[in-house]
């Protein structure tokens, strides 16, 4: 069995969740909250299996992964069925290069634990948060725009089957809808996000699809 300790709205938990899903893997969700009682992830418990305090956790039949990229490209490995990273090396390049602009460029500045640290120790308040979050995101996209104009673009980020990169745009498509960013300057990054959504894969590893959505 494997166990996917996740929260609903984790981005990184979302990435991991839409691999799963794709590769048809079958997988326990363990809620992990990221705020209730000083937020789960930093228990001792929880600790030991990512001293990070971070998720998502993949326990996979007893060995512990953390990050999710990393995380999604042992499953690619030990799991090839359903291959989530291209085989021919510039076009592996490219998706992970998509995915990383995401998941280290975008993601890192607008993750919980940073906005926390925005709001309490910095003392900042919620309009000029919001504000650095849309920026990052604006900013981020922008560049992911430019980047799918690029001949190996199909139905999804490369070709027409979903990918690595897609695992990472879907959810920073989701948090730039709950922040009321206008999409419409990324008409590609738009469409690629609305063809996943019709897959079950992306579907079923939306936040609110969770046992612990609120």
């Amino acid at each position: 069995m494997r166990d996917l300790y996740s929260y609903f709205r984790s981005s990184a938990a979302y990435r991991v969740r839409i691999a799963l899903g794709l590769k048809g893997l079958d997988h326990r969700i363990v809620p992990v909250h990221l705020l209730r009682q000083g937020g789960e992830q930093h228990q001792a418990a929880y600790l030991q299996r990512n001293p990070e305090g971070l998720v998502p956790a993949l326990d996979d039949q007893g060995h512990v992964l953390t990050q999710s990229l990393a995380i999604i490209e042992y499953l690619d490995e030990v799991y090839p069925g359903v291959a989530l990273l291209p085989a021919e090396p510039l076009a592996r390049a490219r998706v992970r290069a998509l995915a990383q602009l995401i998941a280290c460029d975008i993601h890192p500045l607008n993750n919980l634990r940073v906005l926390r640290w925005l709001a309490h120790e910095m003392k900042v308040d919620k309009a000029v948060r919001d504000a650095w979050y849309r920026h990052w995101i604006v900013t981020g996209f922008a560049a992911f725009e430019a980047q799918l104009r690029a001949p190996g673009t199909g139905l999804y980020c490369q070709g027409d089957t979903p990918g690595l990169a897609d695992c990472c745009l879907v959810p920073q498509v989701y948090n730039a809808q709950r922040y009321e960013i206008d999409l419409s300057p990324y008409p590609t990054l738009q469409r690629i996000a609305r063809q996943c959504d019709t897959l079950s894969a992306f579907q079923a590893a939306r936040p609110e699809a969770q046992p612990d959505a609120e």
